[in-house]
Formats: C-alpha cells, structure tokens, sequence
C-alpha cells in the first residue's frame, strides 16, 4: 500500500471557512488563512481550497481569497469552484497553487480534461466528483452524479463517469458523497469502493468523517488513496498528528 494522505478541506463562502450537512445549513469556521497555517503545521498532506458557491453564482474563483492562502501554505495546495476555463486554471496556477479541481465544467465540457491535462500535465488536475445514492426501485442510476454544489442531478453514473474522467487524462479524483456529506457517519463506502475499483488513478474518499474509524474504513474498506475530512479538523474534534498516529498504530503508511 502506498502512503495515504490526510487531507483538511476548506470550503469558503464570503471568505470564511464554513461547514454544513449535505451540502445546506452552513455554520461559521474559522479565517481560511488561520486554517491553513495551522494545517500545514499540523502535518497534513495536502489541502484543498473550494470556493463552494462561485458555480452557483456563476462566476469565477475569488482570486483574493486564494492568494491569501498561497501566502502562507507550505504543502500541496488544490483550488476548485468556479473554474470553467483553461485560462481560469492558468490564473491559479500562476497563483502558486499546485493542482485545479474541477467538477460541473467537467461534466458539462468533458473536452476541458483533456485540454488542460495536454497544457498542465494530469498531476496538476483534479476531476471532483459529488455523488448522491438513488434507491434501486428509483429507476435512477444507483451511484448518480450531482452538480451546481450538489442542486442538480444530472442522471449520470457515477462510476462510469469517473472512468470517462480517467481516460480524459485526470490525474486523480475528489469523491464526495451528498449523502454523507457534513453526517459524522462515515463514508460512503460502497460509493468509494466502486469508484477506487473502477479506475487506476488516486481517489480521495471525502464527505461523512465523524471518527478516526471512518478514516480507517476508507482506506481499507473504500480503498481510497486519500481522506479528506473538515468538521473533524475545523471544531478541534480530531487533530491531524492524531489522525495519523492512529493509522500508523493500524498498520496504515502515512507521514509522520
């Protein structure tokens, strides 16, 4: 097994870190530089920055509130909401961000993976996936894509789309599931472990982390390369070093 990554997500609205429960009912945060100085400290991996609402009003990433965080974060950094354009990506990437992520342009110009794959190289990209699970009587997929911040399901298989995305030349794939999203409930598990099957790229199992056992599980039930989880980090419920000690004492690569 290679070395997993621990990785706290903010989702910024109006400049704040915030955090709610599928994807509705936002409660207040903390600073996004605040979070991620203290992060970098802490020892996570990576960090991922995502201007939550900039699709849903229909604009483009506030570059501000990047460059604030680039200022002072000292480890990977991955930026998405709002990008719609290889010139959108170049802006943050000319920023100091490392990676872009990009989830409803994706779906709606699937050609925009693989451009900005051929002009920035796939480990500069990140195809963000949300994903809600339809009752098998629904007659709706089982695994659905969703986009616009989750408000709008699309009819999509979520698996078959993740490997669409693959072979348009993402580097690697953020996986949320609406359902889980903000719960505390763990994972979707089933949703993780089909999609991380189903492609040879990283995945990062995000949404639903309540407990360092959701973490665990991820890994090795969802069979996730990487989990992402916000409440837990944010309200000082689980703390990075600690996330890591416990899945080294499991037998889990991380850095330490």
């Amino acid at each position: 097994m290679k070395q997993i990554k621990i990785i706290p997500c903010l989702d910024i609205k109006e400049g704040r870190v915030v955090k709610g429960v599928n994807f509705e009912n936002l409660r207040d945060a903390r600073y996004p530089v605040e979070a991620a100085a203290a992060y970098c400290a802490e020892g996570a991996d990576e960090l991922v920055f995502l201007d939550i609402f900039a699709t849903v009003e229909n604009r483009t990433t506030r570059l501000e509130w990047v460059k604030r965080v680039c200022s002072v974060v000292t480890i990977p950094f991955a930026v998405g909401g709002g990008i719609g354009s290889i010139e959108d990506m170049k802006a943050l990437l000319d920023l100091g961000v490392d990676k872009v992520s990009i989830n409803t342009a994706a779906v709606k110009s699937p050609e925009l993976i693989e451009r900005a794959a051929k002009e920035f190289g796939k480990n500069r990209l990140v195809v963000a996936i949300d994903g809600r699970k339809n009752p098998i009587e629904s007659g709706l997929p089982r695994l659905e894509v969703v986009i616009r911040s989750g408000r709008e399901a699309i009819g999509t298989e979520l698996v078959g789309w993740a490997k669409r995305a693959e072979e348009l030349g993402a580097g690697e794939i953020l996986l949320t599931s609406k359902d889980a999203d903000g719960t505390k409930e763990g994972y979707d598990l089933e949703m993780t472990r089909a999609v991380a099957e189903a492609v040879s790229i990283p995945v990062t199992a995000s949404g639903g982390a309540g407990k360092l056992e959701h973490l665990y599980e991820g890994i090795t039930i969802g069979k996730a390369s990487a989990v992402l989880a916000a409440s837990i980090f944010h309200f000082g419920e689980i703390s990075i070093s600690e996330a890591k000690q416990y899945l080294k004492e499991k037998g889990i690569p991380v850095r330490i």
